[in-house]
């Protein structure tokens, strides 16, 4: 059957799913791994550029914008941890998905990072933090409990993750993990004090 525009019902339906389909975040043929020890010296040479102290902060660019310089270092490096948690930071901060300069938006860096290394911790925690900051604390936890599924005894995964459970007032959980993180060496005591401040803390 036809509408009155002449277009079929099978097409409307084509059009609505690729209207709904996820965006293309590009593919990785010439990216490089952020933890490897072979990619040290080029590594340096990015950071030297595009990720200097004043872009990492967000205060300024050194050749062009804090977007533009964030996704050079993220299209190099998909899964720098520090670069895509100043790129979440700048989402966040300038309230908007794709930060002016950018090539991507801050969903397609977290999708490259993850298919270029799926079983990277860190990069699933940093994506957690993202997601928590802007709300979504369901997706966010999925992505915690990711992180800590793949490194159990990292001390700074347990500790987020404890933080995210007291956001969430499941004190039983905010404890495991706290303790968790704590006896794994994590030197900061703010979850232990929040915990105790809430009249939550388990000894």
């Amino acid at each position: 059957m036809k509408g009155i525009f002449g277009i079929g019902i099978l097409a409307i339906s084509i059009i609505s799913t690729n209207l709904e389909a996820a965006p293309y975040c590009g593919e990785l043929e010439n990216a490089r791994d952020y933890t490897s020890g072979e990619q040290k010296i080029f590594l340096a040479t990015v950071e030297q550029h595009h990720f200097t102290p004043n872009i990492e902060s967000l205060r300024h660019g050194n050749s062009g914008t804090l977007g533009s310089e964030l996704a050079y270092t993220l299209l190099l490096f998909p899964n720098h941890h520090r670069a895509l948690a100043a790129f979440g930071k700048l989402s966040i901060r300038d309230k908007t998905l794709k930060p002016a300069g950018s090539k991507y938006s801050v969903g397609c860096f977290f999708d490259r990072a993850i298919r270029f290394k799926p079983n990277d911790a860190m990069v699933r925690m940093v994506h957690g933090n993202y997601l928590l900051k802007a709300g979504q604390v369901d997706k966010a936890t999925e992505q915690f409990q990711i992180a800590v599924d793949l490194e159990p005894e990292n001390p700074t995964i347990n500790y987020n993750l404890g933080l995210l459970y007291l956001k969430k007032k499941d004190y039983q959980q905010a404890n495991t993990y706290a303790k968790k993180a704590y006896e794994l060496g994590f030197p900061l005591p703010g979850l232990k004090n929040q915990l105790m401040e809430a009249g939550k803390w388990n000894d």
